[in-house]
């Protein structure tokens, strides 16, 4: 069956929004546990983190062969090897990796703002983001929770989309009303671990904590509610709900979608290369004439086991072994396998690391042409990016004015998303120093493949010109004086 989520989507809205009305709160935030546990796009969302961690269906593959009444059937004696390429993976890496995998620059013309920004969200933030990264490829969507720890520090959590159900207020899913956070925990009864299924909805006074029971009604727990912010036991909260989407697409959806068919395609060429390979009897078809014996079973276990036949002659017919040979074309795998690759590579939009491009002629112009496809999908996520950073911008503004380090909401800060992409340096450096006639010095530098803080560089720059100032003024002056000393002697 084929699902268009958008309209999906829709369709569940409305259907959510008539039970909202007739439901309490709580039953319809069963309901919403319930509807989404079974729905297409949950189920994408758990085959991308599976496929991710290499848990494909390959794995859970049988052999099968037409049986005597022309259906297949499930053997056991015939080789049934699972093979895995995880290319869906490395697309995965590659798409987070170009986007990602440089520290991202906070710039702003108030210079105190900038670097306030910069040192909160340092080197852990940037793992952080980098995670929600590959989780909003993997899931269409990620989740970002700004919140206090013990030690009154502001930190960020990561939310997988899986867990997640928000309920928006527009069709765009800019707002929502609340969320839903569905999630599994390991309780132990006795020495006996289970698995329990733990709810929060997020509001806007605080959290709402419940247990799904057997029966999937939802039940408060012990602590059935915890404020975002506390303390000396007084509760705050902040003005939206602390939390903030990070989507990889403007539609929310995986990677996965359309991917799944072909990194299959790979799995099952590879998987059944390697049967065939190991199936050496099979590539040979015996020809029995007068077998001492009908059991077949038997032949093949006396020929594994002794190496030899017994034959014999029967009303004069000499017995005999024949054999007709089935050759493994190893080249009719190759081909398919590359077709399918390169296939995945273009449906992913990623780029080929090994691309002809790269060989003799590895200038600038064919390296952005091998990144065009990768580049094209990267802006689509950053946009979505930069909409969620001016979301967290808001949460980081209220908090630097609550600890007394300055209000900058109306102080306007640029987040740029340095790419990860191959680069020839000699064409670029050529380029900048060509470009010193008609662009900024700081322009130029910003640019240069060297340089990594364009603002240190140029005060680097700055304060080199001031030492040869000096120097040479006091070499000039050490002259001077020099002279000054030779003219008095030579009146004397």
């Amino acid at each position: 069956m084929f699902y268009d989520f958008n309209v999906m989507n829709n369709i569940r809205e409305i259907i959510a929004e008539g039970a909202r009305a007739a439901m309490s709160e709580t039953q319809f935030i069963a309901y919403e546990i319930k509807r989404w546990k079974n729905s297409p796009l949950r189920k994408l969302m758990l085959d991308a983190e599976r496929y991710y961690a290499g848990d494909h269906d390959i794995l859970m593959a049988e052999r099968q062969v037409i049986g005597e009444d022309g259906m297949l059937k499930t053997v056991e004696n015939l080789p049934n090897n699972h093979v895995i390429d995880n290319q869906y993976k490395k697309m995965v890496k590659q798409k987070t990796n170009y986007l990602l995998g440089k520290p991202i620059t906070y710039r702003s013309d108030n210079d105190a703002y900038a670097d306030a920004v910069t040192k909160l969200l340092g080197r852990q933030f940037m793992r952080t983001i980098k995670n929600m990264g590959r989780d909003s490829i993997n899931d269409g969507i990620a989740w970002l929770y700004p919140y206090y720890n013990e030690a009154g520090e502001l930190e960020f959590k990561r939310f997988k989309g899986y867990e997640m159900i928000p309920e928006w207020q527009d069709i765009e899913h800019t707002k929502f009303d609340f969320v839903i956070r569905l999630y599994q925990v390991i309780e132990y009864e006795g020495a006996n671990p289970k698995i329990t299924e733990k709810v929060e909805v997020y509001k806007m006074d605080g959290v709402y904590n419940y247990t799904v029971n057997s029966a999937g009604d939802i039940v408060p727990d012990q602590e059935p509610f915890h404020p975002y912010i506390e303390v000396d036991d007084t509760a705050y909260q902040w003005d939206r709900i602390p939390l903030i989407p990070f989507k990889y697409n403007d539609d929310e959806l995986p990677l996965i979608k359309g991917l799944k068919s072909l990194q299959d395609g790979i799995n099952k060429i590879l998987s059944t290369f390697e049967n065939n390979m190991e199936e050496d009897a099979r590539n040979t078809i015996l020809v029995l004439v007068n077998y001492d014996g009908q059991n077949l079973g038997e032949f093949r276990r006396n020929l594994a086991q002794f190496g030899a036949v017994k034959i014999k002659t029967t009303d004069g017919v000499a017995g005999d072994v024949r054999t007709l040979q089935i050759q493994v074309n190893a080249e009719n795998y190759k081909a398919i396998l590359e077709v399918f690759k390169k296939a995945i590579i273009e449906n992913a939009m990623g780029y080929d690391a090994k691309d002809d491009r790269l060989g003799s002629n590895a200038n600038q112009m064919n390296i952005q042409s091998m990144y065009n496809d990768i580049d094209l999908d990267a802006n689509e996520m950053e946009t979505e990016y930069q909409a969620g950073f001016e979301q967290l911008m808001w949460f980081i503004n209220c908090h630097l004015a609550n600890t007394g380090q300055g209000d900058f909401f109306n102080e306007q800060i640029d987040v740029i998303f340095n790419r990860d992409m191959m680069m020839n340096e000699a064409d670029i450096i050529n380029n900048a120093r060509n470009s010193l006639e008609i662009l900024s010095r700081e322009t130029v530098v910003a640019n240069h493949p060297w340089v990594t803080d364009p603002t240190a560089e140029l005060e680097k720059i700055e304060q080199e010109k001031q030492d040869n100032i000096e120097q040479y003024g006091l070499a000039f002056g050490g002259r001077q004086d020099e002279e000054s000393e030779e003219d008095e002697e030579d009146e004397e």
